[in-house]
């Protein structure tokens, strides 16, 4: 049995790999450096005094985790982690159920007005109507004060259903015609033919809009005014003031814990959800072979 042949670095690849992997290696740590000093901020003991690399780098037989203890067992920072939970969740599942029926739409070449609902989507992303106008909808329909206003007004981002409409065009039409010629409707076709071929884009699109409305700050901001209903962005920009904290917290259950670790736990603590749900959906970024084959 032959040997596969290899093919040989010239030493040009060899100073481009190199070059590569040296860019990545700094891109790794500069990201990595904010990451520990966070990390290790929120660990630090009250009233703890190091030097210069303790700041940076505190050593574990001096950790201190009264800081996650405290915001762990403050029921201002459980609900408004829980507001979060329930905006992603309810958000995610509602922008996908409109993002895609409607990109599945604009994708069918032969549907009558196609051009128009084109058009249609692209203006609005082309020119924002900004702000106050929104608000008036938003208050018009008398949704202050209800987690749906967090996500309904931009229920459909426009860039994310452009790139789920490349994604269902580039499904061989073959599949589709198919089905069709079967006598199947076009919400079969959607559902049992297009879906199970789009996990990827489906998964990915679904990331993008779950990062949007876990770190959504400004429709919070504007709509949700009872502290019962405020989300984990506006319970953080209140404890990094460090002056309003009575929104939704009691300013004396934080216990032994410094103000700055709470900071830094309570920075951490938000961003532990992405962090656990990026690595499961990774894959699906590069993941985009088509699954399947042609009907005969």
């Amino acid at each position: 049995m032959e040997k596969p042949k290899t093919v040989k670095l010239t030493s040009g690849d060899r100073a481009f790999y190199i070059g590569v992997n040296t860019f990545l290696a700094f891109i790794g740590i500069v990201i990595a450096i904010p990451i520990i000093s966070t990390i290790s901020s929120s660990l630090t003991p009250n009233g703890y005094i190091g030097d210069t690399f303790d700041k940076f780098i505190l050593m574990p037989w001096k950790w201190d985790a009264s800081a996650y203890k405290a915001l762990l067992g403050n029921n201002g920072f459980i609900l408004a982690f829980w507001n979060s939970i329930k905006i992603m969740a309810f958000g995610v599942l509602t922008s996908l159920s409109l993002t895609v029926p409607m990109a599945y739409c604009m994708s069918v070449q032969d549907l009558p007005g196609r051009k128009i609902l084109n058009y249609f989507v692209l203006i609005p992303y082309l020119f924002n109507i900004g702000v106050i106008p929104t608000y008036l909808v938003v208050t018009g329909l008398h949704l202050n004060n209800h987690l749906c206003s967090i996500f309904l007004p931009g229920a459909i981002g426009t860039y994310n259903c452009l790139i789920m409409r490349g994604f269902f065009e580039g499904i061989p039409e073959s599949l589709k015609e198919s089905a069709r010629i079967d006598g199947a409707a076009e919400w079969y076709v959607l559902l049992s033919i297009i879906l199970p071929l789009s996990k990827p884009i489906i998964m990915t699109i679904g990331l993008y809009y779950a990062v949007t409305y876990w770190n959504d700050f400004m429709h919070a901001l504007l709509y949700l005014t009872e502290a019962n209903l405020q989300p984990l962005p506006i319970l953080t920009r209140n404890i990094l003031l460090g002056s309003s904290m009575n929104e939704t917290l009691d300013v004396n259950a934080f216990g032994n814990a410094s103000v700055q670790a709470i900071k830094a736990a309570c920075v951490f603590l938000s961003a532990i959800p992405m962090m656990i749900a990026y690595p499961f959906i990774q894959k699906y970024f590069t993941k985009g072979t088509m699954l399947g084959s042609v009907k005969g």
